[in-house]
């Protein structure tokens, strides 16, 4: 029997010690630790195996197809784009064919779970799941990434704040280039319309209502394509105007802050044509502006939604200091005192809360929004208690269209608060 090839980025022990030498078809438990999660349609078996504490996804491919989508999967994880991360790939001569090893990622869900579990009246749901997609699309082609079979099931969708970041799972077809044309950028999110229209249609379908929601499901398919062209034109557009309208230049930057973006140069060149006017070119940077001010002050690495929260908390904290004070006390002794009196045993009391499902950033930044429903409700500050006791009792208020409702929260980690408008709120 010729020996499997092992390329192992974590070599532990349990890990080395897997029957590598099988075809995945005939791992079995309890021979393997096999955790059994539901996996959307896929073309190749895919397996979870969990040993040294983690949770791994294993998933059988031609050996060609394997190597190439691990190394796709590095070049993605150096660019810290949203991916799972791979952590091995192993070659099995003796069968031809091999197996690719990436991270479970954690506290993520699945569209097709969601969309079971989604009121089908109440497409707002479904459109921010949606927006997410078509900014992780835009995110991957800044950087020269042709995904080439982005759809439902190769995506998954965790929480960062009150906001949803879309992760690739799939990366068999991808490529990464120097940049993508136009053309390419285009082709990719045909791909993406037409696999998005037609998962959304097959999962209506097992609720037996796909005749009523076909044309619904069709245009909000259509609309990721729009949200997808708006923020690019965002990101590219090069505004023109006079040299005494400088300050739209900062206008711009805001702008791009907003929305996550860090800007990284700033270009005003005269118009040849009109010598009185400028046109501006920006160069951005990645989408972890907040994320990457935060980790400077505090040294906390946490999703860029996340630190949107964080830092209003941490900013109300410094404002509170300043008036206990009586003077200007700066940003920087504000995150050292914030971090150890408030963030950190805040957020192991709101992880508790939850039955430390999900991380305990996530479960703060839960926390954080409950006690701003609660105290909008009453009308002045609660304080950290009543809503930890409201977490506990897994009942927390959701804004309404029309008045403050009371709803329960679900037991699922994906979504403590599921609310349209947390987003306005930011």
């Amino acid at each position: 029997m010729r020996a499997p090839e092992l390329r192992l980025r974590a070599p532990t022990p349990e890990l080395v010690a897997l029957p590598w030498e099988l075809p995945l078809s005939e791992w079995m438990a309890p021979d393997v630790a096999l955790r059994d999660i539901a996996v959307g349609p896929s073309r190749h078996l895919v397996k979870f195996v969990e040993c040294d504490g983690r949770l791994w996804a294993l998933k059988d491919l031609p050996p060609r197809i394997a190597v190439k989508e691990y190394d796709v999967l590095r070049r993605l994880e150096d660019m810290e784009l949203n991916a799972v991360r791979p952590a091995g790939v192993v070659l099995q001569p003796e069968h031809d064919t091999a197996i690719l090893v990436t991270r479970y990622l954690e506290g993520s869900w699945q569209y097709r779970r969601l969309f079971m579990r989604l009121p089908p009246d109440q497409p707002r749901h479904r459109a921010r799941l949606l927006d997410a997609m078509a900014s992780l699309m835009v995110e991957l082609h800044r950087h020269g990434v042709f995904w080439g079979d982005c759809s439902l099931a190769n995506t998954l969708f965790s929480r960062d704040g009150q906001v949803l970041q879309a992760a690739l799972v799939d990366a068999e077809t991808s490529a990464v280039h120097p940049s993508l044309s136009d053309g390419q950028r285009q082709w990719d999110m045909e791909i993406l319309v037409e696999n998005v229209a037609a998962g959304m249609l097959d999962l209506a379908a097992r609720l037996d209502n796909a005749d009523e929601l076909q044309d619904t499901l069709i245009a909000e398919a259509l609309g990721v394509r729009d949200t997808y062209d708006r923020l690019w034109e965002t990101l590219h557009t090069e505004p023109v105007f006079g040299f005494s309208d400088r300050h739209e230049v900062e206008s711009t930057i805001r702008q791009l802050n907003e929305l996550g973006f860090a800007v990284d140069e700033v270009s005003l060149q005269p118009i040849t044509a009109d010598p009185g006017k400028l046109r501006l070119r920006v160069a951005v940077g990645d989408r972890r502006y907040h994320a990457q001010h935060l980790r400077a002050l505090t040294g906390l690495d946490v999703g860029e939604g996340q630190a949107r929260i964080l830092l209003g908390d941490l900013h109300a904290y410094q404002a509170q200091l300043c008036r206990e004070a009586g003077e200007d006390v700066d940003e920087s002794t504000a995150a050292r005192l914030w971090l150890i009196e408030v963030a950190t045993p805040t957020m192991h009391r709101a992880h508790a809360a939850l039955g430390r499902a999900g991380s305990d950033i996530q479960s703060f930044c839960d926390l954080l929004e409950v006690r701003w429903l609660l105290s909008e409700q009453a009308g002045h500050d609660v304080g950290t208690e009543k809503a930890l006791a409201a977490l506990t009792r897994r009942r927390v208020p959701a804004q309404s269209v029309a008045e403050m409702a009371v709803v329960e929260v679900p037991t699922e980690p994906f979504a403590v608060l599921f609310d349209d408008d947390a987003d306005d709120r930011r």
